[in-house]
C-alpha cells in the first residue's frame, strides 16, 4: 500500500498494480450465454416454492401479486440495463448505488445482494438433496448437498466460459421440460378451471371465489410471486466478463425477462388446474412433479420427466453460485469485505469467494436442517429471507437510477431505458410494498428479522472497519471518485 486519502467518513488506500493483477476477470460471454444466465437464475422458481403463494392468497391473490411483481421486475430490468451499460463493473447493483449514494449506500445494497445470492442456492440445494434422497434413500441429503456444492463450485472455478455453457445446456433442458408439461396439459384436456379456486376461504371471504384470503392475501402472496422472477437481476454482475457490455447485458436482460414472463403465466395457470388443484398444490414440495403425475399418470414417462425436471433446480443453483462469487469478489476487491476474498485463480475466476460462499451455504443448510420444524414453514421462511435481501437492493437500485439521471445527466449511457424515471418510480413503490409484505406472515418474522439483524451488524462492521480500508483503484470506487473530483473542480 502506498498512500492513504480521506473522503468524508471513509479512508482510501492507494494500491499498486499488482493488487488488481491478482484480481482480474476474463471476458468470455456473449448475450446468448448471458440470456441463459438470466433465465437459469430464475427457472427453479417455476419448479418449486412459488406454489406456497396459493395458500397465502388463493389463486386470484397470487395471480394479482404476480402481475404486480411482473411490473416491478420489468421496470427494474430496463433501469439496470441502462445502468449496467453506463457503469460496467462486476459489482452490479453495488456499483450503481455506490455511484449514487456513496460508500455506505453501496455497501448496504451490496450486503442485500449478498444475502439474496448466498441464501438462494441454500433454498435450491435443500430441494435438490430432498429430491435425490427420495430417489436413493440410502444416500444422506448431506452427501447430496456436498456433491452439489462441490461440483458446481468447481465448474465455476474452472472458468466462466465453462460455467455459462453448462448453464445454457441445463437451462434449455429445463425450459423444454416446462414446454412438455404445458403441451401435455393442453393436449390431454386435463385442465379444469374450477380447480384453480378450491382453496378454502377465510372467515368473511366465503363469497369471494377469486380472493379467498381477501386483499391481505394478495399482500401475503407477494414474496412468493417474486420467486417467479428472483435473481434475473444478476446479469450486470457479468459486466467485466461480457464481450460487449453496452449491447450484450441489456439484450440478455430484456430477452430474459420476456422469456420468464411468458413461462410464469403458463405455470401459474396450468399447474394448479390439474390433479388436486390449487388446494393440493399449495402444500406440495414438488408442484411440477405432481402436475406431471396428474396429466400423464405415474408411469415411466412421468418418472423420466421428473428426473429431467431436476435441471431447473440445477440451472438456478449454478447461476446463483456465479452471482454470489461476483458479489463477494467485487465488495472484497473494493475493501468493503476482507480483501483476501477477491483474489482470483490462474483462470481468472474468484475461487476464494466461490468456495467461501459455498461453505457459508452448507452451514446455513445444516443449521436449518438441525433446527427442525415443518418443511413447508422452513422453505417459506427461506424464501422470505432471500426476498427480503433482494427487495432492499431493488428499491435502492431504482432510486439510484433516478438519482443518477438527475445528478449525472452527462454520464455516457449507451443504452437508455424506454421507461425512464417514471418506470423507476413505479418499480420503487412496488419494491417497497414487497419489502413490507415480507412481514405479512408472523410465522416467518423470525427469519426476516434475522436478516435485518445481519444487515444491521454489517453496517456496524462497515463503520468500525471497512470505511478505513477502502481501495481507491477498485473500478467501482475509481469511477465514483473521479466523478466526485470533477464536481469539486466545477464548484
Amino acid at each position: 500500500m502506498a498512500d492513504e486519502q480521506r473522503q468524508g467518513l471513509v479512508h482510501y488506500d492507494d494500491v499498486d498494480g499488482s493488487y488488481l493483477e491478482k484480481r482480474q476477470l476474463r471476458r468470455s460471454a456473449g448475450w446468448t450465454l448471458l440470456w441463459a444466465m438470466a433465465v437459469g437464475a430464475v427457472i427453479s422458481g417455476f419448479f418449486t416454492a412459488w406454489n406456497i403463494g396459493l395458500g397465502a392468497g388463493g389463486f386470484g391473490g397470487l395471480a394479482i401479486a404476480t402481475v404486480l411483481m411482473a411490473v416491478m421486475y420489468t421496470c427494474m430490468v430496463y433501469s439496470i440495463s441502462e445502468l449496467s451499460a453506463a457503469l460496467p463493473h462486476a459489482g452490479g447493483f453495488f456499483s450503481f448505488t455506490r455511484s449514487a449514494f456513496g460508500p455506505l449506500g453501496g455497501f448496504i445494497c451490496g450486503v442485500g445482494d449478498t444475502i439474496e445470492y448466498v441464501l438462494t442456492p441454500v433454498v435450491v440445494v435443500v430441494g435438490i438433496g430432498g429430491y435425490l434422497h427420495g430417489q436413493l434413500p440410502g444416500v444422506s441429503v448431506y452427501v447430496w448437498w456436498l456433491i452439489a456444492y462441490g461440483l458446481f463450485v468447481a465448474i465455476n472455478i474452472r472458468g466462466v466460459a465453462l460455467s455459462l455453457r453448462v448453464g445454457l445446456v441445463i437451462t434449455v433442458l429445463a425450459v423444454v421440460v416446462l414446454l412438455v408439461f404445458f403441451a401435455g396439459v393442453l393436449v390431454t384436456g386435463s385442465f379444469r378451471s374450477e380447480l384453480l379456486f378450491n382453496i378454502p376461504a377465510d372467515p368473511g371471504h366465503e363469497s369471494s371465489e377469486w380472493l379467498p384470503k381477501g386483499w391481505f392475501g394478495v399482500f401475503s402472496a407477494l414474496p412468493f410471486a417474486i420467486w417467479f422472477y428472483l435473481a434475473i437481476e444478476q446479469v450486470p454482475l457479468a459486466a467485466e466478463e461480457a464481450h460487449d457490455v453496452a449491447k450484450d447485458v441489456p439484450r440478455a436482460l430484456i430477452w430474459g425477462i420476456a422469456t420468464v414472463l411468458v413461462l410464469s403465466v403458463f405455470v401459474l395457470v396450468l399447474n394448479p388446474g390439474v390433479g388436486g388443484g390449487a388446494a393440493a398444490l399449495a402444500k406440495s414440495e414438488a408442484p411440477l412433479e405432481d402436475g406431471f403425475e396428474a396429466v400423464f399418470g405415474n408411469g415411466l414417462f412421468t418418472r423420466i420427466m421428473t428426473i429431467l425436471a431436476l435441471s431447473g433446480l440445477i440451472a438456478t443453483f449454478t447461476s446463483t453460485i456465479y452471482a454470489y462469487g461476483r458479489v463477494l469478489f467485487s465488495l472484497s476487491r473494493a475493501g468493503y469485505f476482507p480483501r483476501w476474498i477477491s483474489v482470483t485463480s490462474r483462470r481468472h475466476t474468484p475461487h476464494v469467494a466461490l468456495i467461501l460462499g459455498g461453505v457459508i451455504g452448507l452451514v446455513c443448510a445444516l443449521v436449518i436442517d438441525l433446527t427442525g420444524g415443518e418443511k413447508e414453514v422452513v422453505g417459506a421462511a427461506l424464501v422470505n429471507m432471500a426476498v427480503f435481501g433482494a427487495v432492499i437492493s431493488y428499491a435502492m437500485v431504482m432510486v439510484s437510477f433516478i438519482k443518477l439521471r438527475w445528478s449525472r445527466p452527462n454520464l455516457p449511457r449507451p443504452y437508455r431505458s424506454p421507461l425512464g424515471v417514471p418506470g423507476a418510480v413505479v418499480g420503487t413503490v412496488l419494491s417497497l410494498i414487497a419489502l413490507a409484505a415480507c412481514f405479512a406472515t408472523p410465522d416467518y418474522w423470525y427469519a426476516v428479522c434475522g436478516v435485518a439483524i445481519f444487515l444491521a451488524l454489517s453496517v456496524l462492521f462497515f463503520m468500525l472497519h471497512s470505511r478505513h480500508h477502502l481501495v481507491a483503484q477498485a473500478p467501482e470506487e475509481e469511477n465514483a471518485l473521479l466523478d466526485e473530483a470533477r464536481k469539486d473542480l466545477a464548484h
